[in-house]
């Protein structure tokens, strides 16, 4: 398994480099309900995220195939991730061949630090302020922070104190 990654997470264009991770969600009438989403590193940005009832390769490859045709990618990129069955499995490496893989060294999650800061920001910030009942409210406030905060209004000090698609636009103007 090789470690393209190394740390680096300040690639200096859109799309060199993508990060994904799972992470759990407690609801009540559901149980655990799990996000997978895929960052951007160059800008923080969820280019995709799926949320499911288990934790299963299929819901990572969907999530890989949504930001693959969100960013219309033509060149290979490197997409890091932990060493979970779901990213080291067949489905993975097919999904992926065409990718440069980059997994986080075994007990290391600093490797995957941006995407675990995300999935921890995600809790902290919107879905602790609420008591998520089942799946469809996860979904609902999932989306609600992702798509309609998260990516367009709220800053990073990555980004320059811009949102990340402020980020990717001026990036676009001045290329």
């Amino acid at each position: 398994m090789k470690k393209y990654l190394k740390r680096d997470f300040d690639p200096a264009s859109p799309d060199a480099t993508w990060c994904t991770d799972i992470t759990y969600i407690w609801t009540y009438d559901d149980g655990f309900v799990y996000l997978t989403s895929v960052m951007d590193l160059f800008s923080r940005k969820i280019i995709s995220w799926v949320l499911t009832k288990d934790m299963t390769a299929e819901s990572v490859l969907e999530a890989i195939k949504i930001a693959q045709k969100r960013r219309n990618i033509r060149k290979p990129v490197i997409i890091h991730s932990d060493r979970g069955i779901q990213f080291t499995g067949e489905l993975y490496k097919e999904i992926t061949e065409k990718m440069k893989r980059s997994y986080s060294k075994k007990a290391c999650p600093w490797d995957n630090a941006c995407i675990e800061s995300f999935h921890s920001l995600i809790k902290r910030e919107w879905l602790n302020q609420y008591k998520i009942q089942n799946y469809e409210d996860a979904y609902k406030l999932i989306f609600e922070y992702i798509e309609t905060i998260y990516n367009t209004v709220r800053i990073h000090s990555h980004c320059n104190y811009q949102s990340p698609n402020q980020y990717e636009k001026s990036y676009v103007k001045s290329n």
